[in-house]
């Protein structure tokens, strides 16, 4: 539940806060950021419904999960944070074709957990995407936030200060029933990495 609506809410508090410290928005910069908030809150009122959906389901019947995401989604996750105006950067080195359905959808959960903190913590939106990996090593992903001078108003965040860390200790839960490692720190440019490694079994073994 938090993997899918930290996401949506970070993104409505984003367009929230810049209409509230833009005091005299153009209507055409109003009615754009008002589609955007709108947007993101049905799509986080039918992804509960969704969440909430297979809570409800007794356990003794056959449980029908939501498409679940996959890396090929990543594009889509990128461009909602480009929406919002930050700058993200993509790179993917990835040595063999489909990906393990467990490794691709946690890589998914660990980028987005990634760019949701960004937004709610930090105080730049500049952050860089690495994917890599081959089938009989590791899935790595890497999402690193650096400072990039600009300044970003904390009452435009979610929280004015770093939180408890119950995101991160979910995903870490997340990576380890794939089989992985999650790891996370503070970088001396004044960044932060979150970085995880997950077997990607080979072909014969999948």
């Amino acid at each position: 539940m938090h993997d899918v609506l930290a996401h949506r809410i970070s993104l409505l508090s984003v367009h929230a806060g810049a209409l509230e410290f833009n005091p005299d928005p153009s209507r055409e910069e109003l009615v754009q950021g008002l589609s955007v908030i709108r947007a993101s809150a049905r799509a986080a009122q039918e992804e509960l419904r969704e969440v909430l959906g297979v809570l409800r389901t007794d356990p003794r019947h056959e449980v029908v999960d939501p498409p679940q995401p996959t890396i090929a989604d990543l594009e889509r996750l990128i461009a909602e944070s480009r929406d919002a105006g930050m700058q993200v950067t993509l790179d993917q080195t990835l040595a063999g074709q489909p990906t393990p359905a467990l490794g691709g959808r946690t890589v998914y959960r660990v980028v987005q957990e990634g760019l949701t903190n960004v937004r709610k913590h930090a105080s730049t939106d500049l952050v860089s995407v690495s994917i890599s990996g081959e089938p009989g090593a590791v899935l790595q992903v890497r999402v690193i936030n650096r400072p990039n001078g600009a300044s970003v108003p904390p009452a435009s965040r979610p929280d004015g200060h770093v939180g408890a860390g119950s995101g991160l200790a979910g995903l870490a839960e997340r990576v380890a029933i794939a089989g992985g490692t999650l790891n996370h720190r503070s970088r001396l440019d004044g960044g932060f990495e979150l970085t995880a490694r997950i077997p990607w079994p080979a072909a014969a073994e999948r």
